[in-house]
C-alpha cells in the first residue's frame, strides 16, 4: 500500500522531531549503562520484519537514529508490504553507526515502527473488507488516540489508506451529547459553533435519533453522526434522512459507535458518507520487527 502522490513524510509539521527527543529523554533519563558496556566502535545492524504487515513509520524510525548519530538504509519503501516468508524474517533496513548508539535507539525506534505499522495494516485490512462489501464512502479513524503519540497513530492510518478524521479539537467542531446538554439544545450549540468557528471550520453533531438529526441539519450542521444505531436501524434512518432533505440542505452522514471488523459489514450502507471507527488504531496487533547487530 502506498500513497499515490508525494512523500508521506512531507505531511509532518516542523516541530515533530522534538517528540523524538522527548522519547529519548524518557527512555534514558540519566546514564546509559549498557552503552558503556559496548562502547563506540562502528557497527551495522539489520532491521528484520518478522510478521506480515504494511511498513509504516519510516520518518520516525529515521529520526530516532539520526538523533543517535546513525544512518538508515531502507530495502523497502514506506507503505510496502512486509512478507517474512518461510524463513520467518525479512531484511527491511540496515542501520550503521556507533554500536552504543545503535542500541540506544533500538527500542524507541522499534516500538514506534511496530505500532505505526500495526495501525496501517489494520486500517488497510478494514478498508479492503468494506470495499468488498460494496461500500463507496469514506473510512475514517477517530480521535481516541494515545496522548503524546497521536501524530504516529494518525500517520499510520493515512499510510494504511484511510481518512484520519479530525486530528485534534481545533480541526473541526464536533458537538457530542455533553456539548448539547451543556448548551441546552442542538440548535443553540450549532449556532454558537458556527459563530465562533466561522466559515473555515465544519460543524459535526452527534445524534441518536432521526428527530435530532433533523434538528442538526436544520440548524446548519455540516456533518451528522448517527451514533450507536444497529446495522438495520442505521440503513432505515440514513435513507429516510437523505430522502427527506434531498435538494434542501447539503450535509454528510457519518456512522460510528462500536464498529469492528467483525460487525462492520452490517453497517455498510451508501447513504452513509463516512464510517468512523477506533478499531483500526486501538488495541491492534503490532507488526513484529527486530534489530540485530551484524556479526
Amino acid at each position: 500500500m502506498a500513497l499515490q502522490h508525494g512523500n508521506p513524510a512531507d505531511l509532518l509539521p516542523v516541530h515533530w522531531k522534538s517528540q523524538i527527543t522527548a522519547w529519548f529523554a524518557e527512555d534514558t533519563p540519566s546514564f546509559d549503562y549498557g552503552g558503556f558496556v559496548v562502547g563506540d566502535s562502528p557497527r551495522t545492524a539489520t532491521l528484520y520484519g518478522k510478521s506480515p504487515g504494511i511498513l509504516a513509520g519510516v520518518p520516525f524510525f529515521d529520526e530516532v537514529f539520526a538523533q543517535a548519530g546513525c544512518i538508515v538504509q531502507w530495502h523497502l519503501k514506506e507503505g510496502e508490504f512486509v512478507d517474512p516468508g518461510p524463513s520467518g524474517k525479512l531484511a527491511v533496513a540496515t542501520v550503521s553507526g556507533p554500536v552504543r548508539k545503535l542500541l540506544l535507539g533500538e527500542r524507541v525506534a522499534l516500538n514506534t515502527l511496530s505500532r505505526c505499522s500495526g495501525i496501517a495494516t489494520k486500517s488497510h485490512a478494514t478498508d479492503v473488507l468494506i470495499r468488498k462489501a460494496g461500500y463507496t464512502g469514506i473510512l475514517a479513524g477517530t480521535r481516541k488516540t494515545t496522548p503524546g503519540f497521536r501524530l504516529v497513530e494518525k500517520y499510520g492510518m493515512i499510510i494504511g489508506g484511510v481518512d484520519g478524521h479530525r486530528h485534534d479539537l481545533s480541526s473541526m467542531t464536533m458537538l457530542k451529547d455533553n456539548h448539547i446538554w451543556a448548551r441546552g439544545s442542538i440548535t443553540e450549540a450549532v449556532r454558537a459553533a458556527k459563530t465562533i468557528g466561522g466559515f473555515p471550520l465544519k460543524v459535526e453533531v452527534e445524534v441518536d435519533s432521526e428527530k435530532d438529526a433533523d434538528e442538526a441539519i436544520e440548524a446548519g450542521a455540516d456533518i451528522v453522526m448517527l451514533d450507536n444505531f444497529s446495522g438495520e436501524g442505521l440503513k432505515i434512518a440514513a435513507s429516510s434522512i437523505k430522502q427527506r432533505w434531498a435538494g434542501k440542505k447539503q450535509f454528510l452522514l457519518e456512522c460510528s459507535g462500536g464498529l469492528t471488523s467483525d460487525n462492520i459489514k452490517a453497517y455498510v450502507n451508501n447513504d452513509i458518507d463516512i464510517i468512523s471507527t477506533s478499531s483500526i488504531h486501538q488495541g491492534v496487533p503490532h507488526v513484529d520487527f527486530s534489530l540485530k547487530i551484524d556479526h
